[in-house]
């Protein structure tokens, strides 16, 4: 269909392919065309997951093995069921789903720099200049959610923030579509500091209840006293903060008054299916993940922090991806036993890779010219390794692509156009990402 599209437009509008074969408008027009499809589709209309590895994860211990090279480290590499597809023994259950996977291996981007990677990555623009870019999360919520939802656009569980708090912000796009934090991480933990009943790690909304000890008559009077001294407040202050503040405030009281406020409390699923996800906050945090796709929100992120792995990084990769592997892959299977997978986007990835080099304390440092990402279920065409880089790693050698691409082609499966512009507070417009999709990745 997308093909035949294409020929009927290049028909209509009478240009001769053999005119313009030389010239690079033609293959950029052509990608212009199949992404306003695929974004203006109505049924492609989707959910997005981010799976933030903060740190960093090594491509060469995870999805871009190096087996037979001095780069290649300790583990070893295992057949998946997608044909030609091969990545770490540590994904075991992973590797079952990887017909519905497409790792990206020739990802290349110029930030080394955790506080600039971290911008660079989670935005679509590098960190300079006076204006405040929106986390992806934030602008595609904004496109994808809806008025009538009772829960949050966006929600980030267990974020560590330490390396860039406006890459998690809704920048210029306001503080009504700014994430709802769960459990916030920001000492990097890679379990939690307090582990609840059951050894599960906690995730706490403090805005879904009153403080502890104040009783619901006391709640009530307080909340009275609060919307008069702020209804007049807001008529002496007109200005952006106060807005600002009275926005925070009125989705916090929404969510307590709100029944869909259950869909943060995990304690309300099954043990057996809380050990399947893992007890720590990445496991834990898929699981709230699906409970929150269930209940419509359109953008949900969970971060598995330790990934900034300089020394002992075999150990350490071996600790995460057990939880990676198990939190990753019962978040698809459920999604996809409840006809949940096909409208959920899933992109896992980090600030930057990994050096292929292993250092002198058996760890690995900071690489941004080659890595990886994985994009995985709806609107992907999964069963794929796309780009490839050296034997030794350190050169990508096919399917080169930036941040911009990545971007643009998540934005294109969740049934978003790159294109869509918003004003920032510069005054422009400003596209939320300035890339083109990457037809070979998408379904």
């Amino acid at each position: 269909m997308m093909t035949s599209n294409r020929r009927d437009w290049l028909r209509t509008t009478g240009i001769a392919v053999g005119g313009l074969s030389m010239s690079g408008w033609l293959p950029w027009m052509a990608k212009r065309l199949a992404a306003d499809q695929l974004a203006t589709d109505p049924g492609r209309r989707r959910h997005c997951i981010l799976l933030w590895m903060a740190g960093g994860p090594t491509q060469t211990d995870t999805f871009d093995m190096k087996p037979g090279h001095e780069n290649g480290g300790e583990f070893q590499e295992i057949a998946t069921d997608a044909a030609g597809v091969r990545f770490s023994e540590h994904l075991p259950r992973l590797a079952t789903h990887a017909d519905q996977l497409a790792i990206v291996r020739g990802l290349s981007t110029k930030e080394g720099d955790h506080s600039r990677g971290t911008h660079l990555m989670r935005t679509g623009y590098p960190p300079m200049g006076v204006i405040r870019y929106p986390a992806i999360s934030a602008a595609l919520a904004k496109e994808l959610g809806s008025d009538e939802l009772s829960l949050p656009r966006y929600v980030s569980i267990a974020p560590y923030r330490a390396f860039s708090q406006e890459a998690y912000g809704p920048g210029f796009l306001g503080p009504r579509f700014g994430p709802l934090i769960v459990g916030a991480n920001d000492t990097g933990a890679v379990t939690t500091p307090s582990e609840g009943e059951g050894g599960y790690a906690k995730l706490v909304v403090d805005s879904v209840q009153p403080a502890q000890g104040v009783s619901d008559r006391q709640f009530t009077r307080r909340l009275e006293l609060w919307n008069r001294l702020q209804s007049r407040f807001l008529k002496t202050h007109p200005g952006a903060s106060p807005a600002a503040h009275q926005t925070v405030y009125q989705s916090a009281l929404s969510l307590m008054g709100s029944e869909a406020a259950s869909a943060f409390d995990l304690e309300r699923e099954p043990d057996s299916v809380r050990d399947r996800y893992g007890k720590g906050l990445f496991g834990q945090g898929c699981l709230m993940a699906r409970r929150l796709v269930e209940q419509g929100v359109p953008c949900v992120e969970v971060s598995l922090n330790g990934w900034d792995t300089h020394s002992n990084n075999f150990e350490t990769v071996r600790g995460l991806s057990e939880q990676l592997d198990a939190g990753w892959a019962s978040l698809m299977e459920d999604l996809d036993e409840r006809g949940l997978l096909e409208s959920t986007t899933i992109l896992w990835m980090g600030e930057f890779g990994r050096t292929p080099q292993i250092n002198a304390r058996a760890g690995r440092d900071h690489f941004p010219s080659g890595w990886s990402c994985v994009f995985a279920g709806g609107g992907i065409a999964g069963g794929q390794a796309y780009g490839r880089t050296s034997a030794d790693g350190r050169v990508v050698e096919d399917g080169k692509l930036g941040v911009s691409d990545v971007l643009a082609t998540l934005s294109a499966a969740v049934g978003v156009s790159p294109e869509t512009k918003n004003t920032s507070d510069t005054g422009r417009p400003t596209p939320i990402v300035d890339g083109l999709p990457v037809d070979a990745l998408l379904a």
